[in-house]
């Protein structure tokens, strides 16, 4: 699992860093021009590590059933060898179905070519095309089925499986420890594929800027940063000081009279 872990931080930093520093460098300095190139990029950087996380999140779900369903083959079921070919097998799909719709569907743009958005997201840069777009699209929304339905179905599938498994346990302090294990990653989850499903699997007609601009926060700024708070509050040092926090609070910031 952590393992899993520590490949899903360096995503999330990854995917953070292609988008964070230059944005905040046009809202500081209001330079918000950026070269064919670099938005190519962009959107390369930012496809692959988005791809990427949706098969690690089921790659992790995965590992969560067989933890809670298979306890005693864990060790053997997922070995060393089988965790790192997960990991490369992911950077592999994520990094050739970043190829096609980045570098691999040139489209005219006649200007002005002025993106409704805080970064070069592909249906964005969609949208600055001249000509007809319906084959890039279909292209785009064939493979959202392959990266965003089909692990978010397999999650949850394979959750289906781990909660009728805890429903058999007949100790209450099993049933807690078992969805405490799952719980960090449901919430993941849920962050993520909630709001990319929302920004992908609709027709571009159907789209907002406002709509985009929001949903891309949650993937791209707000997912990144909640991670390391979601998963650590599994450790019990955490849980205890952020208790701490919040029972003693009134103790460092009183209250007027």
């Amino acid at each position: 699992m952590y393992f899993f872990l520590s490949n899903l931080s360096f995503l999330d930093i990854c995917y953070a860093s292609s988008i964070v520093p230059r944005m905040l460098v046009s809202l500081a300095t209001g330079y918000k021009i950026i070269s064919y190139s670099g938005c190519k990029v962009q959107m390369f950087i930012a496809l692959t590590c988005g791809i990427n996380e949706c098969i690690l999140l089921a790659v992790m779900a995965y590992d969560r059933y067989v933890a809670v369903c298979l306890p005693l083959r864990y060790t053997v079921v997922m070995s060393w060898r089988v965790c790192v070919t997960l990991v490369v097998f992911s950077w592999l799909i994520s990094f050739s179905l970043s190829v096609v719709p980045v570098f691999g569907l040139p489209m005219p743009f006649c200007g002005p070519n002025e993106i409704d958005h805080f970064f070069c997201e592909v249906p964005a840069v969609i949208q600055l095309a001249c000509a007809d777009t319906s084959y890039n699209e279909t292209v785009m929304f064939s493979g959202d089925i392959f990266t965003l339905l089909v692990p978010f179905f397999f999650i949850v599938a394979t959750y289906g499986r781990i909660i009728s498994a805890v429903l058999r346990i007949r100790s209450a302090q099993g049933k807690r420890k078992a969805f405490s294990t799952c719980a960090s990653h449901l919430m993941a989850v849920a962050l993520f594929y909630g709001t990319a499903i929302f920004m992908y699997m609709q027709p571009q007609s159907s789209h907002s800027p406002k709509q985009d601009k929001m949903a891309s926060v949650f993937y791209t700024v707000v997912t990144p940063m909640l991670n390391p708070l979601i998963y650590s509050l599994r450790n019990k040092d955490v849980k205890g000081a952020l208790h701490k926090v919040i029972t003693e609070g009134g103790k460092f910031f009183p209250g007027k009279t």
